[in-house]
């Protein structure tokens, strides 16, 4: 699986942006898909995950009822909608793809990653 993705950008405290990630390959239908980011000087983060059915999806409690994942099979693409965005959300992010794993908590092992995309929030 290759990624690609877009759609960062500056944006306001409060204010929407919506990430995009073209996938190429065969298995995209059969992966789960997440997203990632990394602030400066800080660990990589998980954000967002969704399985390769749709039926389920997993967020950190630091992004729950802000962020929606979202993929589409049929056009091989994954989208992050960002809502309420707030300076702490600043971070490159990035899509991965790979396998839903749940202990400690649902998380996603990532097999193949994305270039990042840069996402920046003003106070």
């Amino acid at each position: 699986v290759q990624l690609q993705a877009s759609g960062g950008g500056l944006v306001q405290a409060g204010g929407s942006l919506s990430l995009s990630c073209a996938a190429s390959g065969r298995t995209f239908s059969r992966s789960d898909m997440g997203w990632f980011r990394q602030a400066p000087g800080k660990e990589r983060e998980f954000v967002a995950a969704v399985s390769w059915t749709s039926s389920r999806t997993y967020y950190p409690d630091s992004v729950k009822g802000r962020f929606t994942i979202s993929r589409n099979n049929a056009k091989n693409t994954l989208a992050l909608q960002m809502n309420r965005l707030k300076p702490e959300d600043t971070a490159v992010y990035y899509c991965a793809a790979g396998n839903l794993v749940y202990y400690p908590t649902p998380f996603l092992r990532g097999d193949y990653w994305g270039q990042g995309t840069l996402v920046t929030v003003s106070s």
